[in-house]
């Protein structure tokens, strides 16, 4: 791979030197920068930085290529720690159906939601599900998402979460950017063992997961613990199922209400709890006590106007905080984390640097790429962006709906 060497940088953010896995409370309103500075990249990784003004001369690169950010900022590439991007079709009928006063639960209840996104995957081919996925990464890389976790579980049948699964093992296979791959198979009760719940958790622990693990399909495997979807009980045997296959556990916790997730992933051990809109004091000791990322995705509370996870609170309290986009067709049909940063400071009242933090380091933390991705640090991956001449990075967020980035780059190379 070519060197490349980026001088004249205004603000070189999210500076790391030595290198953490994650920062909490207090530690997430520092945001460690350097200001005109440069950036060197040699074989894919980050090589060197500095002060331009203790650059060590043209003579020590020899044949890189040199570009001038003079008036532009340089950030990390954005971790986005929970997805759903591989999917058949769209659901934007349902969007009309809530606009005009339908509920998720009452849309779930009579075939819709996630039992629609799996009637369509159904149909669909893998070249097909594959096509239609491969674009959604492209359009998330361009918003400067460089490392990202993709979920099945709208299969809800043995071939179909195969299929999904080996859809995210093609595009991780593509070598894009870092792709963590978690298999959600107790996403929803399928309609064919609607009256025989058992049934389909036996399937998943005894059929699922024995092929899953022989093909090396996953890194984690997740639950929706939910009224009307799984219960702490059902959440705890499935994870701990998953783990017996070398699978870690991830949680989709108090989203519709407080239904005991947080208390599961605690217990078995989960890499992060994710969703919290009802996330209560208890739930926040209890998370005190682990290494459990609790993971905010405001993209689905804005969509379905639910209340927000007490974010402010969790940060207050000493806890780290990570923010993930959801992109999905029913409940946040967007994967911009730059939306998602402008959300966590207007709706959840954070300040620039912990959004960043969130959607960076502890993003990548809940991954387990934070030693791969998410700062500026020498031998990580040189996966980042340069943004077009702004004033500071709270411009990012302040300018919601504006793109200003104007060049991603993925091991080094320009995209």
């Amino acid at each position: 791979m070519s060197r490349l060497l980026i001088k004249n940088i205004k603000s070189l953010v999210q500076v790391r030197e030595p290198s953490v896995l994650k920062v909490s409370g207090s530690e997430m309103k520092e945001l460690p920068c350097l200001e005109n500075a440069w950036l060197a990249v040699d074989n894919g990784l980050i090589a060197d930085f500095g002060k331009m003004e203790d650059f060590p001369g043209i003579e020590d690169w020899k044949g890189l290529q040199i570009i001038d950010a003079e008036g532009k900022l340089l950030l990390p590439c954005y971790a986005d720690s929970h997805t759903h991007i591989v999917y058949a079709g769209n659901r934007e009928g349902e969007f009309v159906d809530r606009i005009n006063g339908l509920s998720y639960e009452a849309i779930f209840a009579r075939g819709g939601g996630i039992l629609n996104s799996a009637m369509k995957l159904s149909e669909s081919s893998e070249d097909e599900l594959f096509e239609q996925s491969i674009v959604r990464l492209y359009e998330v890389i361009g918003q400067g998402t460089g490392s990202i976790e993709i979920k099945s579980g709208y299969g809800l049948s043995v071939e179909s979460e195969l299929k999904m699964l080996r859809v995210i093992k093609r595009i991780k296979e593509l070598n894009l950017i870092p792709v963590k791959a978690t298999f959600l198979g107790a996403h929803a009760l399928p309609a064919a063992f609607k009256n025989n719940k058992r049934g389909y958790i036996d399937l998943i622990i005894n059929e699922m997961l024995p092929r899953i693990a022989s093909e090396k399909l996953a890194d984690y495997i997740d639950v929706f613990c939910e009224q009307n979807y799984f219960t702490y009980d059902e959440t705890k045997e499935i994870l701990e199922a998953g783990k017996v296959h070398g699978l870690i556990p991830k949680v989709h916790a108090e989203q519709l209400s407080h239904f005991g997730g947080i208390k599961a992933g605690v217990e078995c051990g989960a890499i992060s709890v994710d969703h919290l809109e009802f996330c209560n004091d208890d739930d926040v000791t209890l998370l005190k006590n682990s290494d459990t990322m609790p993971t905010i995705l405001p993209g689905a509370a804005f969509f379905l106007s639910l209340p927000l996870p007490p974010a402010r609170k969790m940060i207050d309290a000493g806890l780290p905080i990570a923010f993930a986009s959801d992109y999905n067709p029913g409940s946040s049909p967007s994967g911009n984390m730059n939306f998602m940063m402008s959300l966590g400071c207007v709706q959840y009242k954070l300040t620039p640097e912990e959004v960043i933090n969130a959607c960076t380091l502890n993003s990548a933390y809940a991954m387990q790429l934070s030693a791969e991705v998410g700062s500026i640090t020498v031998g990580k991956r040189a996966n980042f962006f340069i943004t077009k001449p702004i004033s500071s990075y709270g411009f990012i967020p302040y300018s919601f709906g504006s793109n200003l980035i104007e060049s991603v780059f993925l091991n080094g190379v320009k995209q």
